[in-house]
């Protein structure tokens, strides 16, 4: 240690040819002899600091081109079914229609039986058993229908045939539309029969009749077998 500080006071000395030359001032605060140290070693660094403040917006950019369309895509689900609508308002009325059918039903029928076996061939027969005749478009002194609706008509008979063959005819206005024949068998009771449709205009007449004389008239009639004539309207063709 002495030898140390012996050195330092030579090295403090000045030299001969620094006599007349000033002494360098001292730093403020420095002690006599002071001498510069051994550099130390770095520090460690610190610890980060916090973050900064977020910057102000920037102006808003100019809008870009479009870009190109991409595909079509998928279909998608069926939605629900919305809620029902306000009703409309009344639709313009339709034209008029045609005139539909009085509501007046016609009537016209007729349905007779034979109560006396005797008949005149070539003559109408006259039906005087009143089954129905209700409108009395039959008349039994004459044996003949006499049409007061014109329309489409239904007339039937059913003769019992006993004694003799039978032929009878259907006759509208002195014109034989239908012929029924039926030969007569020995001890026996037989049936002949027939119908048919006819449209009748008013005034239109339509009876039953015998032809071919009296070989051919065994129409009959007792209390337990009937001969019957029978017709009624099936619609009316009435013009308004």
């Amino acid at each position: 240690m002495l030898l140390q500080g012996a050195l330092l006071l030579l090295l403090a000395l000045p030299s001969h040819g620094e006599d007349n030359m000033e002494d360098p001032p001292l730093p403020k605060g420095a002690c006599a002899g002071w001498m510069a140290g051994i550099p130390g070693h770095p520090g460690h660094n610190g610890t980060p600091g916090r973050d900064g403040r977020d910057g102000t917006p920037g102006e808003k950019g100019e809008k870009g081109d479009p870009g190109l369309v991409g595909p079509k895509g998928d279909t998608g689900e069926t939605g629900i079914t919305g809620i029902e609508g306000p009703r409309g308002f009344p639709g313009t009325p339709g034209r008029k229609g045609e005139p539909g059918e009085s509501a007046y039903v016609y009537r016209s029928a007729f349905s007779v039986g034979l109560e006396r076996q005797v008949t005149v061939p070539n003559v109408p027969i006259r039906f005087t058993k009143i089954f129905y005749n209700q409108q009395n478009h039959y008349d039994g002194t004459t044996g003949k229908f006499l049409c007061n609706i014109p329309g489409l008509y239904y007339f039937s008979y059913h003769i019992t045939v006993y004694l003799k063959d039978v032929k009878v005819s259907l006759y509208k206005n002195d014109k034989a539309l239908l012929f029924t024949h039926d030969q007569f068998q020995d001890k026996n009771v037989d049936q002949a029969s027939g119908s048919v449709l006819l449209y009748l205009e008013k005034g239109d007449q339509v009876w039953l009749q015998v032809y071919e004389g009296e070989n051919h008239n065994g129409v009959y009639a007792d209390n337990v077998n009937d001969s019957t004539f029978t017709g009624f309207l099936l619609y009316h063709n009435i013009v308004e």
